[in-house]
């Protein structure tokens, strides 16, 4: 029992560093928008589409290298996604076209997170935690992504400021190639095969005729959309308002720092409490925060003030969505259905980063966007009032994995 515990630890602090990393370098890419398009002469719109294509490439891949992940263990995984981030960084740097942008920025890294982020890691976890601690353990490696965000954009804009952007890149990429020893290293446990266990394609179809799961699909959509266009172009927003470049870095800064209180607690909660009844609220309280930041006089206050509170709403859908993914259909196929489940949060990703350079660049604000946002918002409190959490019903199944 003792080997067992070190063992769950092992995955649990092991997975908590990679997602650190792999969370912490992209959440400083919109620190990069603004310089990298004034010296390449584009508008924004380019520097966006590249990230929105890596977010599509990111979610589009998720499904797959999930479903590796749960045949072959997470550190396969891991360790080629690491290679991929690294390189697709110091690609990044030393890029000077749209297309090169959108090669490095684009797929090479969309790739790279496939494989060193949630679906993979949480799967990992999810085999390795008993059912009754398993959101729990979920949110503390979220909480973990989370940290990665706070702790590493200081020193991406100290980075951006001491060398310039190309340079920033190349370190950024040394420091991604950190994921390769560490996923070396995780060790995870395929769940053992049993006779009664669905087969991949049997897994999907029980998922596809469950209404509850495109419900899910579709509320995690709107996270992504409004995670990432925040995430990117907030620091764009409060510079064209005359706030300086570091307010918008700070700002970032205390939404990773407030995510740890904020998604440790979401896995906390969802241990005992209904999780698609915590995510509606979550999806509505996000929706009151960003009328009230778009409401109130701007200032560095004000944005630091939205910071905080998006800090505590920002991943706290993850523990929780994929928590109700383990208990409606178990962990055999974790990682892999959370993967389809997060293909819908790139979609929204993508839509969400590249319509707010396309409106930006259209309208000169992005005050389109904004309303866009919190209408989804509702839309996805909706949604997720109508999930059950209850495991599915198998016949002749023994299901002692959920």
């Amino acid at each position: 029992m003792d080997a067992l515990r070190r063992h769950t630890l092992l995955i649990i602090v092991l997975g908590s560093l990679v997602i650190s990393l792999a969370m912490g370098l992209r959440h400083g890419f919109g620190l990069f928008l603004e310089p990298m398009s004034s010296d390449l002469g584009w508008g924004r719109e380019v520097f966006a589409f590249a990230l929105a294509l890596q977010n599509l490439i990111w979610g589009l891949s998720q499904p797959f290298s999930g479903a590796l992940a749960d045949r072959f263990g997470a550190a396969r995984i891991v360790v080629a996604g690491g290679l991929l981030y690294a390189l697709g960084l110091s690609m990044m740097g030393l890029s000077d076209s749209a297309l090169g942008m959108s090669m490095s920025a684009g797929l090479l890294i969309g790739l790279g997170l496939s494989g060193t982020t949630f679906s993979v890691i949480l799967g990992a976890v999810g085999r390795a935690v008993p059912p009754e601690k398993r959101s729990l353990a979920m949110g503390i490696v979220s909480a973990a992504g989370s940290f990665g965000q706070f702790a590493m954009l200081p020193g991406t804009l100290g980075l951006l400021e001491w060398l310039g952007w190309s340079a920033a890149l190349l370190v950024m990429g040394a420091l991604a190639a950190l994921m390769v020893p560490l996923g070396g290293m995780l060790r995870d446990r395929p769940s053992p095969r049993l006779a009664s266990d669905l087969s991949l394609g049997a897994a999907l179809d029980e998922a596809a005729g469950h209404r509850g799961f495109w419900l899910l699909c579709m509320g995690f959509f709107v996270c992504g959309f409004q995670v990432v266009f925040i995430g990117v172009h907030l620091p764009g927003y409060l510079v064209d308002s005359g706030i300086a470049v570091q307010v918008g870095s700070t700002v970032l800064a205390l939404v990773g720092l407030f995510n740890i209180v904020g998604t440790y607690t979401a896995g906390w909660l969802g241990g005992f409490l209904s999780k698609p009844r915590l995510l509606t609220w979550l999806y509505l309280i996000r929706g009151m925060v960003i009328t009230a930041f778009l409401v109130v006089p701007l200032s560095a206050v004000s944005a630091y003030l939205f910071g905080i509170a998006m800090g505590l709403l920002w991943l706290s859908t993850v523990p929780l969505t994929n928590g109700i993914v383990a208990s409606v259909f178990g962990v055999r196929h974790l990682s892999m259905l959370g993967g389809i489940v997060f293909l819908f949060h790139q979609l929204g990703s993508f839509m969400g980063v590249w319509l707010g350079g396309y409106f930006y660049d259209l309208n000169g604000d992005y005050d389109l966007v904004w309303r866009l946002a919190i209408l989804l918002s509702v839309a996805a409190a909706a949604l997720h009032w109508f999930i059950d959490e209850v495991p599915v019903k198998r016949q002749a199944s023994a299901e002692a994995e959920a």
